[in-house]
C-alpha cells in the first residue's frame, strides 16, 4: 500500500518515531501518511534512510545539512522552521483566550504569546517564515469549520471604538444576547469595542431578555473604570476576564467565536469567547469570517474595517443563485448612520435590486427588528 495517501500519521515525539519504525520492516511501513514535528532526527538518522520516505513530511525537524539533504533526496518533504518563530506551523486547534494571554494571570502584554506573534510578523519574512505563517493559518482554518460545521453562527460586526460604559458598548452587548436567544453561535472579528461587547452580551443568551439586560448592567459597572485597551491592554484584559468570570453561574448559551488577525495586532484579542481563532493573514480572516455566518450578519456602526466586511458579504450575495433560501441576511443597525454618516445601504440597496440578495438584506434601528429580519 505504499505510495497511497491515507488518514496522516502525526509525529511529534522521538519515542513515538522510533515506535514506528521498530513497528514493521521498512518494505511495509507506508510512511507517506506520515508528518512528523519537531523531532530531533539525529539518533534515528540510520534507520529513517532505510526507510521508503516519499511523501513523508518533516516540519521543523532538526538535523545536520547532510541528513535534511538525504531525506530529500529520498522522497521526503521537509520543511525548515526558522529560529525564535512563536507561531506553531502545526497547530491543530483553535487557541483559547488564556492561552493567547499566556495563562490565567496574565503577565505584561508585550511578554504574551499575542504579543510575541504580533512583534514576530511585523518582521521582514523569508521564504521559510512565510511558509510557517501559512502553515499556521491552514491549521487554525480547519480548526475553526471543523468546529463550525455543527453550529450556526451569525456574525456581529462593528468597530473596535466603543468604550465600555458606552451606549454603544450596551447596545452591541445585548445584541449579542439577543442573537444567542435564538440559538446562534455569536462570531465576531475577535478585538475590542462592538465585537467585545457582542462576545460578552452572547454569554447571557440563556436568560430571557429581562435577566440579561439586568445582569449585563451589573457587569458593566465593573468594566465601565477600564473604559478601553489604552493605555493598558494588561488592565483591560483583567478587567475582561473578572468580567467573563462574575458571569459563571449563567447557564452556556450556544457558544462564542472569535476570529481576529495579528494584522490589527495592536487591538488585542477580547477574552470572552469560548475560542479563538486568529490568523496571520488579514485576508484570509475575513473570507474565512464572512463565509461561516450561514445564519446571517448584522452590522453595528464601525469605520473602513467594517464597511469591508459589509461589501465582501455582499459580493458574496451578489453573485449567489436566484434562491433567496442560499442567501444569509445581511442587517444594518442604525438607519442615522448606514444613510448619512457613512451611507453604505444606499449602494446596497442599488446592489441588491432585482436580484434574490435583495430580499435578504435590511436597515434597521432596532435589535428586535434586526432579530425578525435574521429569524423569518
Amino acid at each position: 500500500m505504499h505510495g497511497t495517501r491515507g488518514r496522516p500519521v502525526r509525529i511529534s515525539s522521538g519515542e513515538e518515531l522510533a515506535q514506528r519504525l521498530d513497528a514493521a520492516p521498512a518494505a511495509q511501513v507506508d510512511a507517506a501518511t506520515w508528518q512528523v514535528s519537531g523531532v530531533d532526527l539525529a539518533p534515528l538518522a540510520d534507520r529513517l534512510l532505510g526507510q521508503r520516505l516519499e511523501g513523508t513530511t518533516f516540519l521543523g525537524c532538526p538535523g545536520d545539512d547532510d541528513l535534511l539533504t538525504a531525506l530529500r533526496a529520498a522522497g521526503a518533504l521537509v520543511l525548515p522552521v526558522p529560529a525564535g518563530v512563536p507561531l506553531d506551523p502545526d497547530r491543530r486547534e483553535l487557541y483559547t483566550p488564556a492561552e493567547l494571554y499566556d495563562g490565567p494571570e496574565y503577565p505584561a502584554y508585550p511578554e504574551t504569546l499575542d504579543a510575541r506573534v504580533y512583534a514576530w510578523t511585523q518582521q521582514p519574512r523569508d521564504r521559510d517564515a512565510t511558509r510557517v505563517a501559512a502553515l499556521h493559518d491552514h491549521g487554525i482554518d480547519e480548526a475553526l469549520r471543523a468546529w463550525a460545521a455543527p453550529r450556526r453562527l451569525v456574525g456581529v460586526m462593528g468597530g473596535h471604538a466603543a468604550e465600555r460604559g458606552t451606549p454603544g458598548y450596551r447596545e452591541a452587548a445585548l445584541l449579542g444576547a439577543a442573537v444567542a436567544r435564538t440559538g446562534a453561535v455569536v462570531a465576531t472579528g475577535g478585538g475590542p469595542g462592538a465585537m467585545e461587547a457582542a462576545s460578552l452580551g452572547a454569554r447571557l443568551g440563556s436568560l430571557d431578555e429581562t435577566d440579561a439586560a439586568a445582569r449585563l448592567d451589573d457587569v458593566l459597572a465593573h468594566l465601565a473604570p477600564v473604559p478601553s485597551f489604552r493605555p493598558s491592554i494588561e488592565a483591560w484584559a483583567v478587567a475582561g476576564r473578572a468580567a467573563r468570570a462574575a458571569l459563571d453561574d449563567v447557564p452556556p448559551g450556544p457558544g462564542v467565536v472569535g476570529i481576529p488577525t495579528w494584522f490589527y495586532g495592536h487591538e488585542p484579542p477580547h477574552v470572552m469567547a469560548d475560542v479563538v481563532a486568529k490568523y496571520v493573514s488579514n485576508a484570509v480572516r475575513e473570507a474565512v469570517l464572512v463565509e461561516l455566518c450561514t445564519a446571517g450578519i448584522v452590522v453595528l456602526p464601525g469605520a473602513a474595517g467594517t464597511v469591508q466586511e459589509i461589501f465582501q458579504d455582499a459580493c458574496e450575495g451578489y453573485y449567489s443563485s436566484g434562491d433567496t433560501a442560499d442567501v444569509p441576511p445581511l442587517v444594518l443597525l442604525g438607519r442615522e448612520y448606514w444613510t448619512r454618516t457613512l451611507p453604505a445601504w444606499p449602494l446596497l440597496e442599488a446592489l441588491g435590486r432585482g436580484r434574490a440578495f435583495g430580499e435578504r438584506i435590511a436597515v434597521v434601528d432596532t435589535i428586535a427588528e434586526a432579530i425578525a429580519v435574521l429569524t423569518r
